[in-house]
């Protein structure tokens, strides 16, 4: 079975990873031009979040 997980970066957008590999880099300040990936839009927004991680 696939080992997923997801880190919602301090400040920043979710990682997801599938068995360890990178796989997305998904918005999370809504800013995004490429929806539902991050382009680095919360950094020139100034957007501040907690950091958090889930693993399924």
């Amino acid at each position: 079975m696939a080992k997923i997980t997801i880190n919602a970066m301090k400040d920043g957008p979710c990682i997801v990873n599938l068995d360890g590999n990178r796989v997305a880099t998904l918005c999370r300040c809504g800013s995004s031009a490429n929806k539902p990936h991050c382009d680095g839009s919360h950094a020139k927004i100034g957007f501040k979040a907690d950091e958090a991680q889930i693993e399924a």
